[in-house]
């Protein structure tokens, strides 16, 4: 739904508030314990943060993709990790559900992502496949009317809270490439499936990624998503919308960053003034303000194209490719703006320089992005759309 700009705001005041009030106190505590208490994550429930992608039928907030990212932007004001809890409910965990599940199936599992009850995950990367998705190994084959799923799944973000698995496996191992994977809902109990330890991480502690296995493991027919051979259709249906909305977390992280190093570096003093008065430093605070801005303006943009129903796809990798490479370049300013402090972890910056390296690997990498772009610009000259 379009929300007027009345109710708009009054959502983002309410997840600023969240924010500020509730996660950037206890950013510390959450990557010492690698956990996001129960009490936040029942915060977030309370505030339909699992459910705001999901359509109000549903018990969803049904946010169109610019109020969605105006959310983002909030939730990037702090650890990503809070944001990771429900990311996947938000994203590529529910989208598949959403865009192309049946009546059936969206009647039973989307009220209980909408409401945080049931935890969503896209389990999509394998040990030898994640941005080619056309060399998944994965087999789903039909017995009757199941399939038997065998294979792993690697880097699945949320898998040991996971109640569902959105899965990509390849039911024609005859066909090679993309058009044999098809997509289905796996449910966290069937038999045969299990879920490895976390992975230690180089940051966003307090957002988990493990292993699925699956071994004969037997998935009803009626959990596949859309037609046998469409799998790809799905995953890249889902990535477009996910990537607007990553860009515009790594924005948000953008610009809590931008805001540190201003405070800091006007009570830091050195050769008898605070360093903000320093050309140097005003060029470094500078320069990350633009490209921030510029990520802003981006998104936003793309953001309403997708409302008004144009195809995005490439918009969707031109925010991914330069919002999260901004932020990188952001970090690492706010490491040197900050110094020796920038380094210290009581100070919070360098857990923010390790927690944004992912922003530039999942979801795409920048490389995959820059393919998708000129891919998608070299389609548009041959129809002479260019």
């Amino acid at each position: 739904m379009a929300f007027d700009a009345e109710i708009r705001a009054a959502l983002i005041e309410q997840v600023r508030r969240f924010v500020t009030e509730k996660c950037i106190p206890i950013e510390a505590e959450v990557g010492d314990n690698d956990a996001v208490p129960q009490s936040i994550v029942d915060e977030m429930k309370n505030l339909g943060l699992f459910g705001i992608a999901v359509p109000e039928e549903y018990g969803g907030l049904a946010l169109d993709m610019e109020t969605e990212c105006l959310v983002a932007f909030e939730l990037g004001h702090t650890s990503p990790a809070f944001r990771s809890v429900a990311g996947t409910n938000i994203g590529i965990g529910s989208q598949a559900l959403v865009l192309f599940g049946t009546d059936a199936q969206k009647s039973k599992w989307l009220p209980g992502i909408a409401s945080g009850d049931l935890i969503a995950s896209f389990a999509l990367t394998e040990p030898e496949a994640g941005s080619d998705a056309g060399s998944l190994t994965t087999k789903a084959i039909r017995d009757g009317d199941h399939y038997v799923l065998n294979g792993t799944k690697r880097y699945i973000t949320n898998a040991n809270k996971a109640d569902l698995f959105t899965v990509m496996a390849r039911t024609d191992p005859s066909t090679p490439g993309a058009k044999g994977v098809s997509a289905f809902i796996v449910e966290r109990n069937t038999p045969g499936v299990s879920v490895g330890q976390p992975e230690k991480k180089m940051g966003q502690q307090g957002a988990h990624i493990c292993d699925v296995i699956f071994e004969d493991a037997r998935v009803p027919v009626e959990n596949r998503l859309a037609g046998e051979g469409e799998g790809f259709k799905v995953a890249m249906s889902v990535l477009d919308k996910g990537r607007l909305h990553i860009s515009a977390v790594a924005t948000g992280v953008s610009e809590r960053l931008i805001k540190e190093m201003v405070n800091y570096s006007l009570e830091r003093k050195q050769f008898g003034k605070p360093i903000m008065e320093h050309q140097m430093i005003q060029a470094m605070i500078a320069d990350s303000q633009a490209e921030t801005y510029a990520a802003r303006c981006m998104i936003l943009d793309a953001a309403r194209r997708r409302d008004a129903g144009e195809d995005v796809t490439m918009l969707a990798s031109c925010t991914k490719l330069f919002a999260t490479e901004a932020c990188g370049r952001v970090a690492d300013r706010a490491v040197q703006v900050f110094g020796g402090a920038g380094y210290v972890t009581d100070y919070g910056i360098e857990r923010f320089y390790r927690d944004v390296r992912i922003f530039r690997l999942y979801e795409g990498t920048t490389q995959i992005q820059q393919i998708i772009i000129a891919r998608e610009l070299a389609r548009a000259a041959k129809a002479g759309k260019l």
